[in-house]
């Protein structure tokens, strides 16, 4: 069965200033999408997912999904703040969608086979596509613990021009995944690499740690237990209007309950993106040199 590619696409790119989904950072005016569903194809994927804000729906469907619907099926859907379980209604102080787990679950009635999930401003190279197909590609749907992430050293995932957000990951020696905590304000400093907590705690981290970027793959079952996670997150969380219901809380919970084995793939392939305007001009040069 080929599996299928889930884009999240709906982020508002705030930090950056504008929507970066659509920039063309490429030496023939490739966005990073391009370069991800043509790697997709190209390792056998069947269908592209996009999720999207309806905000967006005029341009995307103009500027991105045009180039792609004769090479591969392609869908889309949106991720808006009313896109919310029966029974439940939008904290009215709530400006931004609630998350990248929120992302995915928009998704459930257009995926029924093993899927990727990925960013759409994130540049994951060549192999990591093809070493997470395979993985997909051999993937029991019915099974409950076919899942794996693309890790990769922080050290290569930082931006000169502000913090970054990573989710800081633990393996075990069989690669298996044990724990992954989001820290949102990671940076290089004149003390090594460290995040700021919200409390105020500095963390220092290895550069050779490894970090998720949200390349993830799944099987359909997981759809099932981030519906009953949503419902639970809202429960206890929506009176918080910046609450954020993210995939590293969705991964631990089936790590503490031991419930699926999270396998951490290797790859020999280079992530970059951008995070700041600043980040850019890098950006260009690094898609010009590509091999």
């Amino acid at each position: 069965m080929k599996p299928t590619l889930l884009i999240l696409a709906a982020g508002m790119g705030s930090r950056y200033g504008g929507l970066k989904q659509l920039d063309h950072l490429g030496p023939n005016g490739e966005t990073i999408m391009d370069y991800s569903v043509k790697y997709a194809i190209e390792a056998g994927y069947g269908k592209v997912v996009f999720v999207i804000r309806k905000s967006m729906e005029a341009d995307f469907k103009e500027f991105i999904l045009s180039k792609y619907c004769d090479k591969i099926a392609c869908e889309y859907v949106f991720q808006e703040l009313d896109t919310l379980p029966a029974g439940f209604s939008v904290n009215p102080e709530r400006v931004k969608p609630y998350g990248t787990a929120h992302a995915i679950l928009v998704a459930k009635d257009a995926i029924y086979e093993p899927f990727t999930v990925i960013n759409a401003d994130d540049f994951y190279g060549r192999n990591s596509f093809q070493v997470m197909s395979d993985f997909l590609q051999k993937a029991d749907c019915q099974s409950k613990r076919n899942f794996a992430m693309v890790g990769y050293q922080l050290k290569n995932t930082l931006s000169e021009n502000g913090s970054v957000s990573r989710g800081v990951c633990v393996a075990d020696s069989n690669h298996h995944l044990t724990s992954i905590t989001e820290m949102t304000k990671i940076s290089r400093t004149d003390n090594g690499i460290q995040n700021l907590g919200d409390d105020g705690t500095i963390t220092h981290l290895d550069e050779n740690t490894v970090v998720s970027m949200n390349f993830w793959g799944f099987t359909p079952f997981f759809f099932q237990c981030l519906n009953e996670l949503f419902v639970e997150f809202l429960r206890k969380n929506n009176d918080n209007p910046k609450s954020e219901f993210q995939i590293p809380t969705v991964i631990n919970h089936f790590l503490n309950n031991k419930t699926a084995e999270i396998e951490v793939l290797v790859t020999d392939s280079q992530w970059f993106g951008v995070t700041y305007k600043e980040d850019r001009p890098v950006v260009v040069e690094k898609l010009k040199n590509l091999r």
